[in-house]
């Protein structure tokens, strides 16, 4: 028997490059490899499910396995991670000082759900005392007008979100000031292009973050590697197969990452990030596997189902296939 040929859709990130070039196999599958952008690879998949292996949006994943018909199931694999203390963009002319005066304000998301907004919610709320009530939410494209929720979600009834006028965008009306804050995964053309109004919330954002791991342990997990669930029930072997394949992926780029004889990356400092990074989180901080994110897949799942996101609380084995949730050790 032949290996299965299957489409993989990811990002072009350092570690899944040693599966795109062949470096890293993974057993039994010739691989079709798609390096896409997220919100293109989210809105195929959950409106079509154009791919077999594709990475998924965290929080869209959690409402449709919430709901009983996400068509992917879960590798606890994680291609992105992010803090997300620099997600929040803010008018530096209407006295916002510190995230406590974001109550009452006018916040431009590209959607309610989003993971990016989850976890920053979580932060406003559970720090901060900002509480999704408080706030009015406006929804649309950052820069192309028109954008929706690409799945439907049910929020409580004091949680007020209205779209966005015909034909504006988040990041025109942040310039304009017709809103007061932006929250999401990308920072809006204004703050790229230095308008004078427009900064980040938080001065020093990686202060900030470093000081929240310190208290939490959490590193966000924003996306989740999804196979196709016919294809998971046809082939059992095949999350397994995933997911060792991109865990040796990740260690490559790691080592490569490390060798800063040349650097490997067009970035000065690489070396010393690193082993700041390792201090702060230990040498195993992009870590996958079910077991070493339990606590942060648990905060998730339960501020996702508190803010009315996913119809039930689900527990961390609900999101991945039961193969993966222990690995074999030598």
């Amino acid at each position: 028997m032949g290996k299965l040929t299957l489409s993989i859709a990811v990002g072009d990130y350092d570690r899944i490059r040693p599966l795109v070039d062949g470096a890293v196999q993974i057993d039994g599958v010739d691989p079709v490899f798609m390096l896409l952008e997220p919100e293109e690879i989210f809105f195929r998949a959950f409106r079509h499910a154009d791919f077999d292996i594709c990475e998924l949006s965290m929080s869209s994943f959690t409402v449709k396995t919430a709901n009983g018909d996400c068509p992917y199931v879960g590798v606890p694999v994680f291609p992105s991670r992010a803090f997300r203390h620099n997600s929040i963009y803010i008018r530096t002319d209407r006295g916002i000082a510190r995230p406590e005066d974001l109550q009452g304000r006018r916040i431009g998301v590209p959607e309610y759900q989003v993971t990016a907004n989850v976890w920053t919610r979580a932060v406003l709320e559970d720090e901060h005392g900002v509480k999704p009530s408080d706030v009015t939410w406006v929804r649309g494209g950052y820069e192309q007008a028109g954008r929706i929720e690409k799945i439907a979600v049910n929020l409580p009834r004091d949680v007020h979100v209205e779209d966005a006028p015909a034909g504006a965008t988040i990041s025109a009306m942040l310039a304009s000031g017709e809103i007061d804050a932006v929250i999401g995964p990308r920072a809006p053309s204004c703050f790229i292009d230095g308008h004078p109004h427009v900064g980040w919330l938080y001065p020093d954002p990686a202060a900030a973050a470093a000081a929240w791991f310190r208290k939490t342990r959490i590193f966000p997990i924003m996306h989740i590697l999804g196979i196709r669930r016919s294809l998971a029930e046809q082939h059992r072997w095949l999350p397994v197969a995933a997911m060792k394949a991109f865990e040796q992926a990740k260690a490559r780029a790691l080592a490569k990452l490390g060798d800063v004889a040349a650097s490997k990356v067009t970035l000065p400092f690489i070396d010393e990030q690193l082993h700041a990074t390792r201090r702060l989180m230990g040498d195993d901080f992009w870590s996958y596997g079910l077991a070493a994110n339990r606590h942060v897949l648990e905060v998730f799942l339960r501020r996702h189902h508190a803010e009315g996101l996913s119809a039930r609380l689900l527990s961390p084995e609900d999101l991945f296939h039961p193969s993966t949730h222990e690995t074999h050790r030598v």
